[in-house]
């Protein structure tokens, strides 16, 4: 089998692309250099050229606010990109592995989200990560859309890493505590992701690592964790207001992975300590 995974220099791609290496399966990692999402042309010309049988889509225009100003550059990318990387893997027979986000949903309510409830995306990074989904389903038979939250890896900046930097210069740190989701850990998901396209149990999904937190949870845990002595002063969404408009309800419901046979990812505290003893393997090599 023959995988080829987009944005190789993100945390998810990167991770995904070690993950199909230890398993000794064929893949190549690609970037926006390699594989520019905003020219359809060339990326039929690349898949014609390498011919997958698979492809994890992973890159992604992910700057949230920005969007908000460069709604075409976002749409043409996530939406655009999407539709031509889809219509080759059409032209080729590959089954495409699409990488969606909790945003998809209106974020109302306490209950966590399943695959087919309904969408009402409150940016446009949603709306964008929601096109895609909607061009992936048009053309294809073969494909899965997995929906995540919360990313955090090695290859890249994330929440995990902020955090840190700020409780050096901070002791108490100010976080929004209405903002409910889970945490995923790239390192996990790349693991359920290599053995999802190894099968043809084709559909949606949700993904992240199991449990729910808010993000003054989430800092709370990375600094008991991590041993520092920086203390979390929980507020409101309305303390930090943002260009785009962030789901309060981020909850996603696995029980799609549990019918497909599935296994879920870990507690996300077991992959915050996981995730900090590898940063110190990384400071102290």
């Amino acid at each position: 089998m023959k995988i080829l995974v987009t944005g190789v220099t993100g945390q998810l791609g990167h991770d995904c692309v070690k993950e199909l290496e230890d398993r000794g399966i064929e893949v190549r990692g690609v970037s926006s250099r390699d594989f520019p999402l905003t020219e359809p042309d060339a990326v039929r010309r690349f898949m014609l050229s390498y011919r997958p049988d698979a492809v994890i889509h992973c890159a992604a225009y992910t700057a949230v606010d920005r969007a908000e100003e460069e709604e075409a550059r976002c749409m043409a990318v996530n939406a655009g990109g999407t539709r031509a990387l889809a219509e080759s893997c059409r032209e080729l027979g590959a089954k495409l592995l699409y990488i969606s986000t909790d945003y998809v949903f209106p974020g109302d309510g306490e209950k966590p989200y399943e695959v087919d409830d309904e969408k009402g995306p409150q940016n446009v990074y949603g709306r964008s990560k929601l096109a895609g989904e909607q061009a992936v389903q048009e053309l294809l038979d073969a494909y899965f859309i997995v929906r995540i939250s919360w990313v955090f890896g090695l290859n890249g900046r994330n929440f995990i890493r902020t955090m840190l930097q700020l409780s050096e210069t901070h002791d108490v740190l100010t976080v929004v505590d209405d903002q409910i989701g889970s945490p995923t850990y790239t390192r996990d998901l790349a693991v359920l992701l290599a053995d999802m396209i190894q099968t043809d149990a084709y559909g949606v999904y949700h993904a992240t690592n199991e449990g729910f937190c808010s993000w003054a949870e989430f800092a709370a845990e990375i600094f008991r964790q991590a041993g520092c002595g920086t203390s979390v002063k929980p507020v409101p969404s309305s303390a930090y207001p943002t260009k785009a408009v962030r789901p309060k309800n981020s909850r996603l419901s696995k029980r799609s992975l549990d019918e497909a046979g599935f296994l879920r990812l870990p507690r996300w505290q077991d992959a915050v300590g996981r995730y900090l003893i590898e940063l110190d393997t990384i400071k102290k090599p």
